[in-house]
């Protein structure tokens, strides 16, 4: 063999495993094609659109410039390759209050409108698939799900259930200011440094919060995008 096919093989090696791999998936996923729902296979008909709505690709950057994916995912494995799916509202809702099971795992739509998928890299921290509707349903309780997000942010340990959590504080995301005639009703429940100051939200963190709850698997996708095998035989 010659060094000149030596390095033609190892090129072709790689270049076919980076071309199948990388290449065309990514251009397959970076121009998504609505999904039809099967009559007699789906209890819907028309085309799929996913339910996304808040500032999702400015939220996203703010996301991945704080380094967030470093400790959360957002990928809801399939059955074959963990649990992820019947882990409490981790990959959507046993029932979505309608009778309808809308628990699935991850597809190529739950990354619209970002410019690059937000996967993470370790579950440090619980992932955030569906952190909007877990937010909204468990832990903000009936209170606004955003103030709740901003208080978290802020102090991830103020909370007495969440004294152990490992989540840094994000405070250079919020502003001190004066108060002006009436508290804002942004205004955080902490302290501010000064008397007469409140602590609100500046439009990054506000960015943020508006991404996460736009973290949601609570819609119904069609049979052939449902990979789960018989998954209503799980309880």
């Amino acid at each position: 063999m010659t060094f000149r096919s030596f390095v033609l093989g190892l090129s072709a090696s790689f270049g076919i495993a980076w071309l199948f791999v990388v290449v065309v998936p990514f251009f397959k996923m970076r121009d998504l094609q609505p999904v039809t729902f099967k009559e007699g296979l789906d209890t819907k008909e028309g085309n799929y659109f996913p339910k996304r709505s808040g500032r999702v690709a400015n939220g996203a950057a703010v996301y991945a410039e704080n380094g967030c994916y470093l400790c959360h995912t957002q990928v809801v494995r399939p059955t074959y390759a963990g649990n992820d799916l019947y882990r409490a509202d981790w990959g959507g809702l046993k029932d979505n209050g309608e009778g309808v099971d809308t628990r699935r795992e991850t597809n190529a739509f739950d990354f619209q409108y970002e410019k690059f998928a937000q996967i993470g890299v370790t579950r440090f921290g619980p992932d955030l698939s569906n952190l909007g509707r877990r937010v909204e349903t468990n832990y903000a309780k009936g209170s606004d799900p955003a103030a709740w997000l901003y208080a978290h942010l802020y102090n991830p340990r103020a909370a007495v259930d969440r004294r152990q959590s490992a989540c840094p504080s994000f405070r250079y995301l919020f502003e001190e200011r004066k108060v002006q005639g009436a508290p804002s009703n942004e205004a955080l429940p902490f302290p501010a440094s000064k008397e007469g100051e409140e602590i609100v939200p500046t439009s990054a963190a506000k960015e943020l919060v508006s991404y996460l709850l736009s973290l949601k698997k609570d819609d119904v996708v069609p049979a052939s995008m449902n990979f789960s095998p018989k998954k209503g035989e799980k309880k």
